[in-house]
């Protein structure tokens, strides 16, 4: 699948100092949250050698993400994105305060490392979408897609060096030091968050209340058919590779004899290897498609779960996760790109929030899952039936194709105001919206096709039901009917309906015969004094 090349170059998007200020402080703090990761899945080694203990340990960190990314996406889209930045930073320096106090007074144990670690996945949670939201305010649009790829590059750089730095401190001067330097990274971001510059929200009569954009995102994910294939896909591979995230603790103390600053090693090579993996990915998108990418990080991946499990000399270990660091970088831009390039910007921030949950959905199940394996059949074995199951579902989840994601979703605003007696109250509903199609009876087939794809749109864009009817007595008069929640919701329907509908639109209209465009007619529910 060939593109057109952009102009700009690849790091054009730090030429705008808020963004290059916020990208920095982003690489900071993600630098220390994995030396508290480092240091916190390395203690539990010490604290329980139970491989289910350990990958608890990963699941209490992804867990909250599955739980609370789509309500996180929500707030995103409805709250002042810097303040609510800043409120979650606080929570995150309030986690490591408490693992560094409790560490330092040497009263750190399995259930407090378990309850603290699900507090950071909280706030992880909470960041996720919104972090990635706010991208296209602090760049042209133009970069938007630049400074994405430059957002991944930025957390495989404190991939690269935040486990390598946690190991050498957590081996140096204990797990209180290096808590502690992760405390320190989070009062520069909150620093860089503070100074942002940005213009407060503008009133807006229609904006979404908290339940109405829950329920508007949870539609849109069920009407869209491309985000489900994505989420198909990312779920299917991620199972699948958590193996060797949940596992890998245990990979470097039993199978290759390592301690906490070679752990910090095998984590910094898969970072390094991100590293490389997102600066050829350029060359590696004109060779081959999203598909052929995505299968080829799942034979990487997999053939380094299976010498892994054969317990190689350490300096080959550490060689081997160079090219997981790429697989795996790989996969992550291939899926998260598939899902930016389908959502629209007034749902983006709940769609990638129901991606994220899908893939720490299956990071979770994948953890506590592959930690029960290795009770039963110990680490190496647990490699290898994790790698042959990637490789397998790589092949067959392969024959479904990833959305091209060349669709225009730029909002056309081509619908005209709806015609009212009087003005309508924004919270009255449900509305019932009829649209009259006059069709001849050979291109009616044709147009039932078209209409049943403008189904989706409708349901994406807001309503909760939809059909078609004809007329009894004139069978070439076809009403299509959906009903939205709200007027207000309604309204809004107008404001989100893009480029691509319209075209869609325009298709069905070649159908419709007569001098005069289809009638629009919009239904208000009567509130009747005493009925029940």
């Amino acid at each position: 699948m060939s593109t057109a090349k952009s102009s700009r170059g690849s790091f054009a998007p730090l030429a705008q100092p808020v963004f290059a200020v916020l990208w920095t402080a982003t690489v900071l703090g993600n630098t220390g949250s994995f030396m508290r990761d480092v240091a916190s899945s390395w203690l539990m080694t010490d604290l329980s050698a139970a491989p289910a203990a350990v990958a608890m340990v990963q699941a209490a960190g992804t867990l909250p993400i599955f739980l609370l990314a789509i309500p996180a996406g929500v707030l995103s889209d409805i709250l002042d994105r810097r303040k609510f930045l800043i409120a979650i930073q606080l929570l995150l320096a309030a986690v490591s305060i408490s693992l560094m106090t409790l560490s330092y007074m040497g009263m750190l144990s399995v259930s407090a490392l378990i309850a603290l670690t699900f507090l950071g996945g909280i706030g992880a949670a909470l960041m996720g979408p919104t972090w990635q939201a706010i991208v296209p305010e602090l760049v042209p649009r133009e970069d938007v897609k630049g400074a994405v790829a430059l957002n991944s590059l930025g957390i495989n750089i404190a991939r690269s060096i935040g486990p390598a730095a946690g190991g050498l401190l957590l081996a140096a001067f204990g797990a209180a030091v290096t808590y502690g330097a992760d405390v320190a990274s989070y009062i520069l971001v909150i620093g860089a968050l503070v100074w942002w510059p940005r213009a407060k929200n503008a009133d807006d009569s229609l904006s979404e209340g908290f339940f109405g954009a829950f329920r508007a995102g949870l539609r849109y994910t069920r009407a869209s058919k491309p985000l489900h294939v994505v989420l198909l896909r990312a779920a299917i591979f991620f199972a699948f590779a958590s193996a060797i995230w949940a596992l890998l603790p245990l990979v470097a103390r039993q199978l290759l004899g390592g301690d906490a600053g070679f752990y910090g090693l095998l984590l910094g090579s898969v970072g390094a290897g991100a590293i490389v993996g997102a600066l050829v990915m350029p060359r590696l998108r004109e060779r081959f498609d999203a598909d052929g990418l995505l299968l080829g990080s799942a034979i990487v991946t997999a053939s380094v779960m299976g010498i892994l499990s054969l317990a190689p000399p350490q300096w080959f270990a550490i060689v081997t996760l160079l090219f997981l660091g790429g697989a795996w970088i790989t996969a992550l831009t291939t899926l998260n790109g598939a899902a930016q390039s389908i959502l629209p910007n007034w749902v983006r921030g709940r769609g990638l929030a129901v991606y994220l949950t899908v893939f720490n959905g299956a990071m979770t199940a994948g953890s506590i899952g592959w930690g029960a394996v290795g009770e039963a059949v110990g680490v190496p074995m647990t490699l290898l039936i994790g790698a042959a199951g990637l490789l397998v579902a790589g092949f067959i989840m392969h024959r479904l194709k990833l959305p091209s994601g060349d669709t225009d979703l730029v909002p056309s605003n081509h619908w005209p105001e709806p015609l009212v007696a009087e003005k309508v109250a924004n919270d009255r509903g449900p509305v019932l919206i009829l649209i009259e199609y006059n069709v001849e009876k050979h291109h009616r087939a044709a147009f039932l096709h078209g209409l049943d794809d403008m189904s989706h749109e409708r349901r994406r864009d807001g309503a909760y039901g939809w059909g078609v009817t004809e007329d009894s007595a004139d069978p070439q008069k076809i009403v299509e009917w959906f009903m939205v929640e709200s007027w207000a919701e309604h309204l809004r329907q107008h404001r989100r309906v893009s480029n691509a509908d319209a075209d869609l639109q325009g298709q069905l209209l070649a159908y419709h015969t007569g001098t005069e465009k289809p009638v629009v007619r919009h239904f208000l529910t009567i509130n009747r004094p005493g009925a029940a």
